[in-house]
């Protein structure tokens, strides 16, 4: 086993160990507090909860971060199946709302440890299989990858910026999580707003004009594109699309929109991101490493010059 695959592992058996402290002191807030009972169980029977939950929570996440492997799977099981059950209730009765946030969270974690332990990395490639399976877009004149970026767009908005916003929104408010956010808050959303979905034009139109592809994996740009907003960030569109997650939460007065943004920048840049730059690397050698090297990733800052006298990079617009 290599050094990072033990390092991942003892990542995973550490989050165990939280995730047991945790569970414990969260079931002595609920024995000391009704207001922490009421908040995480709601009128659940508190009895029937801690017979299950402390050994299957607590106790197996405790044994999985002593390496019993068995364990690893028994806690994230149960913590999937808890979360579901409580997220139900929660949806059906309008309680216990902050008890189906957290259990969202411990899942997503305990998932994540489960497969650092047993797997040493988290697969970044199955969120890239069957439709979303990266391919290079076939070569057709610029207008096709333009009406083709202009659908992904549609569809990509549509689920990211408005279904899924609006199905969390709808939650959090019956969940009883809502919180007050002023006018002021509203604004800075809506032009937050408008800036986003500008840049993310812009790079899309800038890909797909002269990238002969779409922004998009499922039918990338065959060409390395580094004109427009990518001569001041490596990754526009993803900049572009965690802004715009944040402006919807704020322009909808949703606290878990935003968070739900933030989260998705975390899941581009530790799962997507390196794949990505993995096959620009493949695809375009020097060239996508020089451009890497001059170019940030996130926050625009002024591009580093080639060295006197160094040829002009292939495939650079």
């Amino acid at each position: 086993m290599t050094l990072t695959a033990r390092l991942n592992a003892r990542w995973g058996r550490a989050y165990f160990a939280v995730q047991a402290a945790a569970g414990a002191f969260w079931w002595a807030g609920v024995a000391l507090s009704p207001g922490i009972r009421f908040s995480t169980l709601g009128a659940l029977p508190v009895g029937t909860v801690a017979v299950l939950d402390v050994p299957l929570f607590v106790i197996a996440s405790a044994l999985a971060a002593c390496r019993v492997r068995f364990a690893t799977g028994v806690a994230a099981g149960w913590t999937v199946l808890a979360t579901a059950a409580t997220a139900l209730y929660a949806t059906a009765s309008g309680l216990a709302g902050w008890g189906a946030v957290l259990m969202i969270a411990a899942s997503v974690c305990s998932v994540g440890a489960l497969l650092l332990i047993h797997l040493n990395r988290i697969p970044s490639e199955w969120l890239l299989i069957g439709p979303f399976r990266a391919r290079e877009a076939e070569s057709a004149p610029a207008r096709t990858h333009l009406l083709r970026t202009g659908a992904q767009i549609v569809v990509f908005w549509g689920v990211c910026l408005v279904i899924l916003p609006a199905v969390i929104a709808l939650l959090e408010l019956r969940w009883g999580l809502r919180l007050s956010f002023p006018t002021a808050v509203t604004i800075v959303g809506i032009v937050l707003l408008i800036a986003a979905s500008a840049l993310g034009l812009w790079a899309a139109v800038a890909m797909a004009g002269r990238g002969d592809g779409t922004p998009l994996p499922i039918a990338t740009a065959r060409l390395l594109v580094v004109s427009g907003p990518y001569r001041l960030v490596r990754n526009p569109m993803a900049v572009a699309g965690i802004a715009q997650g944040v402006a919807v939460g704020l322009v909808c007065g949703s606290w878990l929109v935003v968070v739900y943004a933030l989260c998705g920048s975390l899941v581009w840049n530790d799962l997507i991101r390196p794949w990505e730059e993995e096959d620009l690397v493949a695809r375009f050698g020097s060239s996508y490493e020089a451009y890497r090297e001059r170019v940030s990733c996130w926050i625009p800052r002024r591009p580093r010059r080639r060295p006197s006298g160094s040829a002009r990079d292939p495939l650079v617009y």
